[in-house]
């Protein structure tokens, strides 16, 4: 009982619609607002794993999973089990049911990197012999079709035949007594064949009266001579009636066969929804994945920037306040957190945050908080939030309190409150308890007396407590027992308002006589009230903002270093900008260099041009000749830079050689030795590489002798077998026109398992619904390696090419 009254207090039912909103089938959305909360740890965990595996799928997919077709079909399946005989609408829910699990299971086995998610799906059985034969004796009408069975088929030609001999009698006596009739016009009544007579001139049509219009004026006549025919038409129609319900009650009985199989696919479709559904509403809320903890094994509760998923449904929904994230950070030791400070500040909102976080966690729900995100797993969530008072039970506040504590300790396994050194401990406590007001409503003195007695009662039964309180002598326990820790809400007395933080390390002072003060009340009122207070009381309190200016000085300088952190990192940024323009620059002036050499060459070559033509013009004498080679050697000397060292021939790089790529100037390492066309592969630094034989040289300055490729001794090549041409033949076309997207997906995998070329699939242009169909089953296709629109002699775009690996 105090389970579902936790979840009331804590308004997990919201939470549950809200869910719910996420569901993409009618099955999701009624299991999300049932959710039901797992029994043991490894539940939760395959939870979480599946929540984590459709949240890394749907960021690979573009339109993330398609619950498309899958409808509830339990209440046919229920039926066809009693031998009731299926509607046609219900055999096509069947049908479109089986064919988007099986449009489900092919994207997951498409997928790498999803084991639970494959392994949920590996036993899905999707029957697509059974869809095709609902679509086969099933319109998309939910009407039998006449292919349906012989017999219906020969029956709906009769009644075809009928129809005309009737019409064209009809016709022939409208047209004959034209005067006696209101209008010529053919109509039913009660399936039987009729035409609109004047009243006056009823005996004009002799005939059954089947039907007369609201004034009176007009009489719906069946006349005498088609009466037989009329007959002979019920009769036949009666027929088809009972060959219909023949072919659906073929199709329920085979429906009936394999029903365990559809219940699984139902439920495994429903069990990706919820998936589907949990990830989405994770990533609305921008929550992380939780990680379960050991407490036994020192590990701490970090729930950093912890919002309240209600809230932020409110704000984003609602138009309510901005969310103010608390921050609960619990070591392994602590058992029992009182929480104090003025009303409205936020305790209650932490208390439930907390709550619905731990639920959250359980049923595989991400965490609307700052990763990392730890949290033990609670095998209870047990709460005493708000105010039990019932007029009808004649309970004050103080008796609901009571008895709902009462049914928290029951919970816990033992209700005896006997405390002492020597009283046994409960194994393995899991419980998280969460107490508001603990102990409020009756005399301050004995409600504290019992606060402190219950809050060391369940430091020694339950995992976590989290209690919050008024009372000052609640604040000491932590200095008596270890497993005691307090925090306070922060409260700002410039404007009289909380903050909604959450102070850890400082219990909450006394705001009241403040408040009071700056609201108006006299200054002698409440000076009056701080003598009654004490001055004990007034030393403790200010201690207590001793130690909150304290800890506003550490915000201040923990801002300050978050500032220069921040400066640190521009500086970075700029200096790594600054070098980065240095480089460009200096390969700037490189290119520029080498832009002045060529045009020093250019000019060089020039000149020497000059001292050819001058020495061309007339018959040179060695004087001239002396000149023009003292000219040629001074252009030399000014152009032409210092002749390096000779290199030494005869290198050849081997694996491990360290060598010199002076395009590059790197020194980089031989991982491949050459090729026979001069090519190796080198490795500096992270960068590999492929580079010419004649680009490097060894570190003492040789170059590499040039691969000179073996010439191949003649010989007679048989040519490669020229590819054999694709023509289209009857054998490889298919015709989809008038197919639905569902029966055209198993003509073409039926075709393409057996193809040995390119496949031509006629679709039509139509809506391009069908063509849309067809491209997107031949990109999921093993078999197919890519697909065109044919030429336009071929059909252009109306029909695709699909080409077989």
């Amino acid at each position: 009982m105090i389970q579902s009254e936790t979840l009331e207090l804590l308004e997990w039912h919201r939470l549950c619609q809200h869910l719910a909103t996420f569901a993409a089938t009618k099955l999701g959305a009624t299991a999300a607002r049932h959710l039901k909360i797992p029994d043991s740890q490894t539940q939760s965990e395959q939870l979480l794993e599946q929540t984590k595996e459709v949240y890394q799928l749907e960021t690979r997919l573009t339109t993330g999973l398609s619950f498309e077709g899958i409808q509830d079909i339990g209440d046919s399946l229920e039926r066809a089990e009693r031998s009731g005989v299926l509607s046609g609408d219900e055999l096509l829910a069947i049908a479109t049911t089986l064919a988007g699990a099986r449009s489900l299971r092919r994207i997951i086995d498409n997928q790498e990197d999803l084991p639970i998610l494959t392994e949920l799906v590996a036993d899905l059985r999707t029957y697509p012999e059974l869809e095709q034969e609902i679509h086969r004796c099933i319109d998309e009408r939910a009407q039998v079709t006449d292919r349906a069975s012989q017999k219906l088929g020969e029956i709906r030609t009769d009644l075809r035949r009928l129809r005309t001999q009737i019409t064209q009698k009809l016709q022939n006596i409208l047209q004959a007594k034209s005067g006696a009739v209101q209008e010529q016009l053919i109509t039913q009544r009660s399936d039987r064949f009729v035409i609109p007579v004047k009243a006056p001139q009823k005996d004009a049509i002799p005939g059954i009266v089947h039907d007369t219009s609201t004034s009176g004026a007009t009489l719906y006549v069946e006349p005498n001579s088609v009466v037989p025919l009329g007959n002979q038409l019920r009769q036949i129609i009666r027929r088809e009636q009972a060959e219909e319900e023949a072919v659906r009650r073929i199709l329920t009985e085979q429906i009936a066969a394999v029903k365990p199989d559809l219940e699984r696919l139902l439920a495994i479709a429903t069990t990706l929804d919820m998936a589907t559904a949990r990830s989405r509403y994770s990533y609305w809320l921008g929550a992380n994945p939780p990680r379960f903890i050991q407490r036994e094994d020192s590990e701490t509760i970090t729930l950093r920037n912890l919002r309240h998923p209600l809230l932020v449904w409110q704000q984003q929904h609602e138009q309510g306040q901005p969310v103010v994230p608390v921050d609960l950070l619990i070591n392994p030791l602590i058992r029992v957190v009182t929480i104090t400070g003025p009303n409205t500040g936020g305790k209650t909102v932490t208390l439930k945050t907390l709550g619905l976080a731990a639920l959250m966690a359980k049923v595989g729900l991400f965490i609307p908080a700052r990763e990392p995100v730890e949290i033990p797993w609670f095998d209870q969530v047990l709460a005493d939030i708000g105010d039990e008072q019932s007029l009808q039970q004649s309970l004050s506040t103080f008796s609901g309190h009571i008895r709902r504590i009462s049914r928290i300790l029951e919970a816990l396994g033992n209700g005896d409150l006997g405390l002492g050194t020597e009283e046994k401990e409960i194994p393995n406590p899991q419980s998280l308890v969460l107490l508001d007001e603990v102990g409020a409503g009756t005399d301050p003195v004995e409600g504290s007396a019992l606060a402190i007695a219950l809050l060391q009662y369940l430091a020694n039964h339950a995992q976590l407590t989290i209690a919050t309180t008024h009372f000052g002598e609640l604040k000491a326990l932590k200095y008596e027992d270890e497993r005691f820790e307090n925090a306070s809400v922060e409260f700002d007395e410039s404007t009289l308002s909380p903050t909604y933080r959450l102070l850890w390390g400082i219990p909450g002072r006394s705001n009241a006589l403040t408040i009071a003060l700056r609201l108006g009340l006299k200054p002698e009122v409440v000076q009056q009230a701080k003598t009654q207070v004490g001055e004990a009381t007034d030393e403790v309190n200010q201690v207590i903002a001793g130690l909150e200016a304290q800890r506003r000085r550490q915000e201040t300088k923990a801002t300050e270093a978050q500032v220069l952190l921040q400066q640190t990192e521009r500086l970075y940024k700029e200096v790594s900008a600054k070098a980065a323009n240095l480089e460009e620059r200096e390969s700037s002036l490189r290119a520029s260099q080498e832009i002045a050499v060529q045009q020093a060459i250019a000019q060089a070559k020039g000149e020497i041009a000059q001292v050819i033509r001058r020495l061309q013009k007339g018959t040179p004498t060695a004087q001239e000749a002396q000149q023009a080679t003292n000219a040629l050697n001074q252009i030399g000397q000014l152009y032409q830079p210092a002749t390096p060292a000779k290199p030494k021939p005869g290198f050849m790089p081997k694996v491990g050689d360290r060598i010199r790529v002076p395009k590059l100037g790197q020194i980089a390492d031989v991982i491949a030795a050459p090729n026979e066309d001069g090519e190796l592969s080198v490795r500096f630094g992270l960068m590999k590489m492929t580079v010419k034989l004649q680009d490097v040289e060894s570190l003492d300055g040789q170059k590499p002798e040039p691969v000179v490729k073996a010439k191949p001794a003649p010989a007679t090549v048989t040519p490669p077998p020229q590819p054999v041409p694709e023509i289209r033949t009857s054998q490889n076309t298919i015709d989809l026109r008038g197919k639905r997207v569902a029966d055209a997906e198993y003509i073409l995998d039926k075709a393409i398992s057996e193809a040995t070329g390119p496949v031509w699939i006629i679709h039509g242009y139509g809506t391009g619904k069908l063509r849309q169909g067809v491209h997107t089953f031949l990109q999921q296709h093993p078999r197919v390696n890519n697909y065109e629109p044919a030429e336009q002699a071929d059909g252009g775009t109306g029909v695709t090419i699909a080409h077989i690996k």
